[in-house]
């Protein structure tokens, strides 16, 4: 078992996620910190204050699908059964990974779990039921909030997703083409189209920060954001300007109507150039 948590710049997050996860009730599992070319002093602030974590430093701000990639890489070397994908600015209750891994084994073709995840400052408050699903309609993501919807599952958060190997070796590494936002969607796309399904383990729970790499609301969120979703409905979408286009307007009327207008040019940008994001990052 394997435990993949990306860090940026991050360490006073990172060192309470790792912090929670050393109090974990499952009896074996390996922690890996990847760090994603931070340019502060966390990566040597982990390495000394939690020596038995595993950190590799790639160097380079890779985005999320490919920091985490570097370590989905490194834990299928060791053999790990079930990779944790886990965001660094959450922290985790003690049965979390037992409940994703019963979870994980309840049905032989389940190739991805996720947590119930509460918001941190709230942290009664459910934030999603494992992950959401998507209307391509609209354009838009939409998270579950209750059991009963479990159903509509199209997609486990990025913030909390269990692999297991098997869907790993079926479907392959992330789609490093989104830097950030909607990977985790894409790769739960491709998970159910070859034939796995998705399941959550409600009683696996953890709690989420929410967009602290980027700043919740802030325009350099709608770059990379909106660039992602271009990119995502490009791929599975069968009319894929219906989804873009309306998600679209009804973005630029929401900044419109609040007078937003750089996060309205950003979101331009973005959108006209689906790999704009990228120099956006650089």
């Amino acid at each position: 078992m394997s435990i993949v948590v990306l860090n940026w710049n991050g360490f006073s997050d990172t060192a309470a996620c790792l912090s929670s996860l050393e109090h974990l009730d499952y009896p074996n599992y390996r922690v890996m910190v990847v760090d994603n070319g931070s340019t502060d002093d966390s990566a040597a602030r982990i390495r000394k204050d939690f020596p038995s974590v595993e950190l590799i430093e790639t160097g380079k701000n890779l985005g999320f699908a490919g920091g985490c990639n570097v370590g989905i890489r490194q834990a299928m070397r060791q053999s790990a059964e079930f990779i944790w994908l886990l965001n660094n600015d959450t922290t985790v209750d003690p049965g979390a990974l037992k409940a994703l891994v019963d979870g994980a084994q309840t049905e032989p073709r389940i190739g991805a779990v996720g947590s119930a995840i509460y918001y941190m400052h709230d942290r009664e408050r459910l934030q999603c039921w494992g992950g959401g699903y998507v209307n391509f309609w609209l354009g838009r993501s939409r998270h579950i909030f209750k059991q009963k919807d479990e159903g509509k599952l199209q997609f486990v958060t990025g913030a909390s997703l269990l692999l297991t190997r098997a869907a790993i070796d079926e479907v392959g590494e992330l789609d490093e083409g989104f830097f950030m936002y909607w990977e985790d969607a894409d790769y739960c796309f491709r998970i159910r189209a070859a034939g796995a399904k998705l399941a959550v383990a409600g009683s696996s729970k953890i709690w989420h920060k929410e967009s602290s790499s980027v700043g919740k609301g802030s325009s350099r969120m709608d770059s990379y954001f909106s660039a992602s979703a271009a990119r995502f409905f490009r791929k599975h979408a069968a009319f894929p300007s219906l989804p873009l286009w309306t998600g679209v307007t009804l973005s630029f009327a929401k900044r419109a109507f609040t007078g937003d207008w750089e996060r309205l040019g950003t979101l331009w940008m973005a959108v006209a150039d689906s790999k704009g994001v990228r120099r956006i990052a650089k």
